[in-house]
């Protein structure tokens, strides 16, 4: 029987700036595609900049939303082997996601103390977990081929 064990708070922090890179990639790419489709220097060019913010905003809020919802794994959480499910061992639907996406905001006030509370709690839920009702939890070891054991093949008779 396989236990499931919580992410504690380092793991997470950890797969958070796994994410964050991801998104700092993607400004870079839409940064430079801007700046060579319009031929513009982004840095005098303040309602490119903003429109690339409101974009890079757009593609973090879809990120986080769909991949949870769909595997409850973003890049970052893969990396480090965690994943988010909702009730019972699934990962939560996209209406939870949604809630959990915006639950990130009250988290953050004041000074984060939301996020803090994965490392303060027994259960290791944030404050976004508990508002949305899900749980961040390690994914479980899978059986490594070194473990697994074989069984030879008997040869096939003569024809």
């Amino acid at each position: 029987m396989i236990v499931a064990r919580p992410a504690g708070f380092w793991i997470r922090v950890v797969a958070a700036i796994v994410d964050l890179a991801v998104f700092w990639l993607t400004k870079l790419t839409l940064g430079v595609l801007v700046a060579r489709v319009f031929r513009v220097d982004l840095e005098s060019a303040l309602g490119l900049r903003s429109s690339l913010a409101a974009c890079t905003v757009l593609f973090a809020a879809l990120y986080l939303i769909v991949l949870h919802a769909l595997e409850g794994q973003t890049i970052g959480k893969l990396v480090v082997g965690v994943r988010v499910l909702g009730t019972g061992d699934v990962p939560p639907p996209i209406g939870v996601s949604v809630l959990r996406f915006f639950a990130y905001l009250v988290s953050l006030m004041p000074f984060g103390l939301g996020f803090a509370m994965a490392g303060l709690r027994t259960d290791r839920r944030a404050l976004h977990d508990l508002i949305a009702g899900t749980r961040v939890e390690r994914v479980p070891p899978v059986a490594s081929p070194s473990t697994v054991r074989t069984v030879p093949l008997e040869p096939a008779p003569p024809a």
